[in-house]
């Protein structure tokens, strides 16, 4: 399902209306129904209070007023504006609502005896709001928020930016949100995303073409797309159909994540893993693996690697591996940075780079200069590390403000797929398509937890996925793995070895369910 900005959403409204001749007060009209419908559907009859707005989101709220009202329910509407300040859509629906008999009043200030158990329909603002919001409105949403009162909101939370999930000064806190069309970026993203609520996407008569444009370049991946994208399983196969995968990982104190990304990357589906190691620590390592396999590679004697690395990997990628993944506790030293750049400039193998890995690039046209596949997996520190062009905390601050946008433009700027961990964790690909993660939880947020998500992602990626799907369906299962574990461990005491071993029950549910 496609994620709009306001502007996407604004152009799909006005190509209904004007390509198929759909009079905006008919989408007016069945926005409100679906809005009344939804309420029905989620409460017992009981007193309705609309807070309205001039706008048409105030519109869409005055026909859920009347839709209830002429089903028996006890619906009113407060409309928070000056009557010669209603659009022109609003109008007409006041005017309507006047002749049915709906009570509707202008007010400044809504009281608790208005709310006193009511269900509130949230019709102030909508998805055009582009700066805070301030004064009445303002008291008016403090009060809705501490009345705890149940909040429908229509459209988007008041007080929401539809493009980046940012609290406009001040937002309501919805229950539910019933929305239009498609989902917007500020329902999942944060803190969007928890004023949101339960979220219900109606469609009110806008085309699938527009709702499914290849102009719209911004997804949430759904059940069924994510299951189309697991690897078969041929009958007539064997270990070497699903990939060799080299993992270059640990150093002295951090061998962890080279374990942690190897078994996740086999239990993902890989046929063949190899851990490339320091080999002060090789007999370290050696005594550890089982299913896995074990490379030395040249260190500086303080089991950390050296950047005579760069050949011993690249012949085995020659001769063996399908894939490289780099990063998970290799440490940062100018001999990381030197075997990063070798790597990102010579290598004839897809590449991973995960932790360590981004930390060591320093110089960013040697992504650019790659002449294979790239898939990177920062956090927002990380991530700031490699953009540059100010302090770290100013540019996480920049990076979590509009975590899509930077996301494309990274990705796209330097043709690089780029997988922007957080919450929530968005996928981008250089030809300037993203996905917006919808698994996960914070039991997740555990050291290792990355590990593993590396390790999938280059398992899917030697199994033959193309980079942008073998990043989509990484996350996706990773999360829909720490989902399954929370489920039994609780997210408090989750740590990344439970992620791992969910993996197999993320599997045969995936692959046992649709949407539905």
């Amino acid at each position: 399902m496609k994620v709009v900005t306001a502007q996407e959403m604004r152009d799909i409204d006005k190509k209904t209306i004007e390509g198929l001749g759909i009079a905006g007060y008919v989408l007016m009209e069945r926005a409100g129904g679906a809005v009344a419908f939804k309420i029905r559907e989620l409460f017992e009859k009981r007193k309705v209070i609309v807070l309205a707005g001039g706008g048409n989101n105030g519109g869409d709220g005055i026909v859920a007023a009347r839709e209830l009202y002429n089903l028996g329910w006890n619906a009113r509407v407060l409309l928070l504006a000056r009557e010669e300040r209603l659009s022109h859509d609003c109008g007409e629906q006041y005017a309507i609502a006047g002749k049915i008999g709906v009570p509707v009043e202008f007010r400044e200030r809504v009281t608790a005896g208005d709310l006193h158990g009511a269900i509130v329909v949230d019709a102030l603002l909508g998805t055009g709001l582009h700066k805070d919001v301030e004064g009445s409105m303002a008291d008016t949403i403090r009060f809705l928020n501490g009345s705890h009162a149940p909040v429908v909101s229509v459209d988007i939370p008041s007080g929401i930016s539809s493009d980046t999930g940012h609290v406009m000064g001040v937002a309501v806190r919805a229950g539910y949100t019933v929305t239009f069309g498609l989902p917007k970026r500020g329902h999942v993203l944060y803190p969007g995303a928890d004023y949101t609520g339960r979220l219900f996407i109606e469609n009110i008569g806008f085309p699938a073409s527009l709702l499914d444009s290849d102009d719209l370049r911004v997804e949430l991946p759904e059940r069924l797309f994510i299951s189309s994208l697991v690897p078969e399983r041929k009958r007539y196969s064997h270990k070497g159909s699903y990939g060799h995968v080299l993992i270059v990982a640990g150093s002295r104190g951090k061998t962890g994540a080279a374990f942690m990304a190897a078994k996740s990357c086999l239990r993902a589906g890989a046929g063949l893993v190899t851990i490339g190691v320091p080999e002060s620590l090789f007999d370290v390592f050696q005594s550890r693996v089982t299913e896995e396999m074990t490379l030395s590679l040249p260190d500086r004697g303080d089991g950390s690697l050296s950047s005579l690395a760069a050949e011993v990997i690249f012949g085995f990628l020659s001769e063996r591996a399908d894939v490289l993944c780099i990063g998970p506790g290799i440490g940062v030293s100018g001999e990381t940075e030197r075997l990063l750049e070798e790597l990102l400039r010579n290598s004839k193998r897809p590449v991973v780079i995960d932790a360590d890995g981004l930390n060591s690039i320093r110089d960013p046209s040697a992504m650019k200069d790659s002449k294979v596949p790239l898939i990177l997996t920062p956090h927002p520190g990380e991530m700031a590390r490699l953009l540059k062009g100010g302090t770290e905390q100013k540019i996480i601050k920049k990076v979590e403000g509009d975590r899509i946008s930077v996301a494309l433009d990274f990705s796209v700027g330097t043709g690089t797929c780029l997988v922007l961990k957080g919450v929530p964790t968005v996928i981008a690909g250089p030809e300037g398509r993203a996905f917006v993660n919808p698994t996960g939880n914070p039991g997740m947020a555990t050291g290792g937890a990355g590990d593993v998500l590396t390790g999938m992602i280059a398992s899917f990626l030697g199994q033959g996925l193309r980079p942008l799907h073998a990043a989509v369906l990484g996350v996706y299962m990773h999360g829909l793995a720490g989902d399954l574990a929370a489920g039994d461990k609780g997210e408090h005491s989750l740590i990344a070895s439970d992620i791992i071993d969910a993996l197999p029950e993320a599997f045969k549910e995936l692959q046992g369910k649709e949407d539905d």
